[in-house]
């Protein structure tokens, strides 16, 4: 193994973790041992990717606000107010927001829609399947992390790091910052505010390496959505036909 093939296998195992750990920490609601660990280790100077960005570096000095003020005892009142948030943002819409792609991407607005089918192809050509996507649907943000995760650490999959960039741009990328926007501007607690920005930034960031690394420039916005347009098909060309008495009348 080359000294480069030992750096991308690094950069596989330190991002798929990193992803693993946001898809966690937006899982469910969070108990006072895994919070204390989370401070215990650093997070988010921890994460193995560091972040360059200028937004980037707001949401790490947001999630870190939020991390130091943690109570010494993270009492019952303390993980309610993360519970209540986590329900208004993951569970009950209260704030607005859907963690379901299908949600931002449909024209309908609503889960359940083609982005959920989409989702679960991808799945199955990598032999995945969501656990119950009647409770949690294929397109839901953490299912999204989960399978970046694992195309990140295929190391022996020479397809994984393109499929990762392409699924990056034509699904999470499509909406995950509408989502982080809206989380911060009506969540209660600096936590989810930092932790969502945060998580946006990230899979922003990381598609940029993956573009280094793949040396294949990545696309804007603009070109995704084109790119995703239904092809029209060419119109017929259908002969004229007069009909008796509408000819020319010379």
């Amino acid at each position: 193994m080359t000294v480069e093939q030992d750096v991308v296998q690094a950069f596989r195992k330190a991002v798929s973790d990193d992803l693993k750990t946001f898809a966690v920490l937006l899982d469910k609601e969070l108990d006072a041992k895994t919070l204390q660990s989370l401070k215990n280790i650093g997070f988010p100077d921890n994460l193995g990717l560091k972040l360059q960005a200028e937004k980037s570096g707001y949401a790490c000095e947001l999630m870190q606000k939020a991390m130091s003020v943690f109570p010494e005892e993270l009492d019952e009142v303390f993980l309610n107010s993360l519970r209540a948030d986590f329900a208004a943002i993951f569970l009950n819409s209260s704030v607005g927001v859907s963690p379901y792609e299908s949600v931002w991407i449909s024209e309908e607005s609503i889960t359940h829609q083609e982005p959920m089918f989409e989702m679960r192809n991808w799945y199955q050509k990598y032999e995945l399947a969501a656990e119950n996507w009647r409770v949690r649907a294929d397109d839901h943000l953490v299912l999204q992390l989960e399978f970046i995760a694992h195309l990140i650490q295929l190391a022996d999959n020479a397809d994984s790091l393109p499929d990762a960039a392409l699924f990056m741009d034509e699904h999470i990328l499509r909406w995950i910052h509408d989502f982080a926007g809206v989380v911060v501007e009506r969540c209660d607690t600096p936590f989810y505010a930092g932790l969502v920005m945060l998580t946006a930034q990230y899979i922003d960031e990381l598609r940029d390496v993956i573009a280094g690394i793949l040396e294949q420039p990545r696309p804007t916005p603009e070109e995704v959505e084109q790119r995703l347009k239904p092809r029209q098909p060419a119109p017929e060309e259908v002969p004229l036909q007069f009909m008796p008495g509408q000819g020319p009348s010379w």
